[in-house]
């Protein structure tokens, strides 16, 4: 839970937060949802298709390797404005991943030469300021922001 200390006081602030089914068929109420925040934060629409695509991938990837197999998993998902930043979160509690083992894509290959996977990673990279990844006991987190231009 982010808190703040100014010395005297502990202030605590909370994200709102949202739960989905672990299916692609809420993908959209994923976007609809940074898309709303976003826009409320002042985002270009032009950064708010960027965040919408971001967190997509993001989810698409949860749902499809690390709740593989799995029909009635659950995305935890936190997305708020911090200043002129919005940070979202992408919390599950199926397979742990590695994505520092995960290669850049070579964009310039045929696409017949081209490795499976990891465009993904690449797209949240490039479109978000920061991506953050840790895995425990109790599940994984994503934590992706993005500061207002």
């Amino acid at each position: 839970m982010p808190s703040l200390s100014n010395g005297r006081r502990h202030i605590i602030f909370f994200m709102p937060a949202y739960t989905f089914p672990a299916k692609f068929e809420f993908l959209d109420e994923i976007r609809d949802t940074v898309a709303e925040i976003a826009r409320s934060g002042g985002f270009s629409e032009k950064t708010i298709y960027s965040l919408q695509l971001a967190a997509d991938e993001a989810a698409s990837n949860i749902i499809e390797h690390a709740y593989e197999g799995i029909s009635n998993a659950t995305l935890y998902m936190t997305c708020d404005m911090k200043g002129d930043e919005i940070i979202i979160t992408m919390r599950d509690t199926g397979k742990s991943f590695n994505p520092t083992a995960v290669k850049e894509p070579n964009l310039k290959a045929d696409l017949s030469e081209r490795q499976i996977g990891g465009l993904g990673v690449y797209l949240m990279r490039k479109l978000m300021d920061t991506v953050r990844y840790e895995s425990s006991k109790s599940g994984n987190l994503l934590t992706m922001t993005k500061r207002r231009e």
